[in-house]
């Protein structure tokens, strides 16, 4: 029943529900019947099973679309309305550990403080909750290509010109056709409202003011519709894809997409597999299960193993391949570029197959440890690319992007000099929006904006065409052990991965 004829529900009958038998929770004022999907739901039946019977809303939003349980349940689960006024409320305390972040987050320095990129990250890493920037900052494994990612570009020097009028310096230029004010994009990442209560609409406002294009996330804590409809008009918005196991699904976003104005599809091909990102895992140790699931002995069925990662990625197509590629072809006018791209054959087979440009990526570090940075694998790309078919770069019909490890205009500019025609930055804005909210992504936006600014000056350059190969000294990138000085605000970011913990031991005193 819908409208008025829906059911309504008193909180005392759906609290009756509270089990592995009998599963129901509240969302958004909705009654749902889960018990079916309890051992079929990602991220394991412990949380949901923590909510039986009362209302989970605020556990389901940040890592949840708001249209994904109505998308996931069968119309026959959807039971009907809540009386608010009878619902049982979950307790919620706040920890020791809560209070004092909480108390940190109220001494953040001003904005005004706030000087680099780098300076996020070091607010984010005290403001955050545990949970929260464990996800956002872990990578795979060692973390030896997340640390790579960065360092790369320190194996990058400059070859400045001198006695040129750099009185105006333009650093504007298009993307796959699109005007944007710098040679950036806002890279597509996962679960915004774990960091900020407004999310990934925190990107959509400041890309809207600065001029730059957002790439829309698969995964994001907002609706697709929603983050769209956020935008002012005219705004241009870029989508990534994860492709679901069932094209159905996958086909029918893409259509919509293109129906409310995406301008292109970035297909994500480095994730068949989810990478093991311990830090994220480690997360899932910390709670004790609830008795509904020790008491009836599922609890070796509890998957812990894979943190908040886990729990949104399970629909993901591991056999996506290069037969497919047609197929996305058949289905939407939007040009379509391949994002994880980390060899020069695949990105000629893009090109061969008519794409129109790869994402040079290694999903942040977060998927195959000791793949090399994406700037490492732009110079054999554009190498590569000419020899095999003459092509040279910037190229406005094959374009080539890197992301990963940016955290300055310096690091943008190798890039377009190596020859990517703009670079995707991701993490940095989540640091800024997971610290500051909105307004932090809009004084990092400044900030690189004035990077841009000072950067093009130095280096003699008036506009991006003028940024070249022969301005940088690329000849160490591809010697992984080389000295350089160390970077003291990054490394003191970092946060070291640990070992296995013994558990507390209480007294019993």
């Amino acid at each position: 029943m819908t409208g008025s004829n829906e059911k309504v529900l008193s909180g005392k009958e759906v609290a009756q529900h509270n089990s592995r038998e009998s599963c129901w929770i509240i969302v958004h004022g909705k009654v749902y019947d889960v018990t079916d999907f309890l051992d079929d739901h990602p991220g394991g039946s412990k949380i949901i099973l923590k909510y039986a019977g009362k209302d989970a809303t605020a556990e389901y939003d940040p890592i949840h679309p708001p249209d994904a349980i109505t998308t996931h349940l069968p119309p026959e689960k959807h039971l009907g309305r809540v009386d608010p006024e009878t619902v049982l409320k979950v307790e919620v305390q706040v920890s020791d550990q809560e209070k004092a972040r909480q108390e940190r987050v109220a001494n953040r320095p001003p904005l005004t403080e706030i000087l680099n990129l780098h300076d996020f990250e070091a607010i984010a890493r005290f403001v955050m909750p545990e949970k929260a920037w464990a996800y956002y900052s872990s990578a795979a494994d060692d973390e030896i290509t997340n640390r790579e990612n960065h360092a790369a570009y320190h194996r990058i020097w400059w070859r400045p010109r001198i006695l040129r009028d750099v009185t105006n310096v333009d650093f504007s230029t298009k993307i796959l056709g699109h005007h944007t004010k710098m040679p950036l994009y806002i890279s597509a990442t996962a679960l915004g409202k774990l960091g900020h209560p407004n999310g990934e609409l925190n990107l959509t406002w400041a890309a809207a003011k600065h001029g730059v294009i957002q790439m829309i996330p698969t995964l994001a804590s907002c609706s697709f519709d929603e983050i769209v409809d956020n935008a002012k008009p005219g705004q241009v918005q870029f989508l990534q894809l994860y492709v679901n196991k069932d094209r159905s699904i996958t086909q029918k976003f893409v259509q919509h997409a293109e129906k409310r104005g995406i301008k292109a599809l970035f297909i994500t091909v480095d994730a068949p597999q989810l990478g093991r990102r311990e830090k994220d895992m480690r997360q899932k140790f910390d709670a004790e299960d609830p008795a509904e699931v020790t008491e009836n002995k599922q609890q070796d069925k509890v998957d812990r193993s894979q943190g908040a990662a886990r729990a949104i990625s399970s629909f993901i197509d591991p056999g996506l391949d290069w037969k497919d590629i047609p197929w996305f072809q058949s289905i939407t006018k939007m040009p379509l570029i391949l994002k994880g791209v980390q060899c020069w054959e695949d990105a000629l087979q893009a090109y061969d197959v008519g794409l129109a440009g790869v994402v040079l990526s290694n999903h942040g570090g977060r998927q195959l440890d000791f793949s090399r940075s994406a700037i490492e694998v732009l110079v054999e790309v554009v190498r590569e690319l000419k020899k095999q078919r003459g092509l040279t770069f910037p190229n406005e019909k094959f374009q080539l992007f890197v992301d990963g490890g940016v955290r300055r205009a310096n690091d943008v500019l190798k890039a377009i000099a190596l020859g990517a025609t703009a670079v995707g930055v991701g993490r940095p804005f989540l640091y800024a929006f997971s610290s500051y909210g909105f307004e932090g992504v809009d004084h990092a936006l400044n900030i690189l904006h004035d990077e841009f600014e000072m950067n093009m000056r130095l280096l003699g350059a008036r506009n991006l065409k003028e940024v070249v190969p022969e301005m940088v000294d690329a000849s160490s990138l591809q010697s992984h052990i080389v000295a350089v000085p160390g970077d003291r605000l990054y490394d003191s970011n970092y946060e070291s991965m640990q070992h296995a913990r013994l558990r507390e031991v209480k007294s019993k005193m």
